[in-house]
């Protein structure tokens, strides 16, 4: 009779699959493991700029008199104060302010798309993830124009010490200080935007298979909210890009 009990319990306490842990769809979990992963990659990017930004010196005189100079780190607001249609207007981090109004707007409009499906709205739905997908192509035209203007420089450009003069960044030379301030530049935002471009994609599908009917026949909107949890996670990253980047 006992064997009997402890068979039977461990038929009831063995998994047979088809159970989620947490009330959590393998899709969504997944997406919530990958985030993790991504997370140390933004995590050591932005630790490793912080090394290297503290390892060069830091301009010691009023703010006003700066200069672009190898010798020492620049001063971001310095850099990043040019807005497009207004040439000659210094206007310190306005364009990138308006860069990450923009993708946070982009967020809200997630949100909203996530609650009506949640609600099987299918006309807000589609509402919502074509104003997050606006707001994604947005802000990477503007990041493209930022990068063009970056790029192409000043047109003081900067002398160098053997008398080379310098205008715009690249890989090698930087005309508004040390080259591994261009380096980083790249290869951080543009990380991040090859994820926003992802996600613009993916919103892309969604909206498709959401206007064509495929979730309502489904039963659920739940890839609305895999995509979103995936797109929250690239403005969030933004925010610690924009601290670390523009405003240290």
């Amino acid at each position: 009779m006992a064997s009997a009990n402890t068979s039977t319990t461990a038929e009831h306490l063995m998994w047979k699959g088809g159970i989620q842990p947490m009330k959590v769809g393998y899709g969504k979990l997944m997406m919530w493991i990958f985030l993790l992963s991504d997370t140390f990659t933004f995590s050591a990017l932005l630790v490793s700029y912080g090394l290297v930004r503290f390892s060069f010196p830091t301009f010691e005189g009023l703010r006003k008199n700066f200069e672009f100079s190898n010798a020492w780190w620049p001063i971001p607001e310095r850099v990043f104060e040019a807005v497009p249609f207004l040439h000659g207007v210094q206007a310190p981090l306005v364009f990138v302010g308006i860069m990450t109004f923009i993708l946070i707007m982009s967020s809200v409009t997630m949100v909203l798309a996530v609650e009506a499906g949640h609600r099987r709205d299918k006309a807000d739905v589609e509402k919502y993830m074509l104003w997050t997908i606006l707001g994604g192509i947005a802000f990477l035209s503007s990041q493209a124009w930022e990068w063009t203007h970056f790029i192409h420089g000043t047109e003081e450009g900067l002398t160098l010490a053997n008398g080379t003069k310098v205008f715009g960044a690249n890989l090698v030379q930087n005309q508004y200080g040390p080259p591994a301030f261009a380096d980083f530049f790249f290869f951080i935002t543009g990380f991040h935007g090859t994820h926003v471009l992802s996600g613009v994609v993916l919103n892309v599908l969604v909206f498709y298979n959401a206007a064509n009917g495929v979730y309502e026949q489904r039963g659920h909107y739940e890839m609305v909210e895999k995509v979103g949890l995936y797109w929250h996670f690239v403005d969030l990253v933004w925010v610690f890009v924009f601290t670390f980047f523009y405003l240290v």
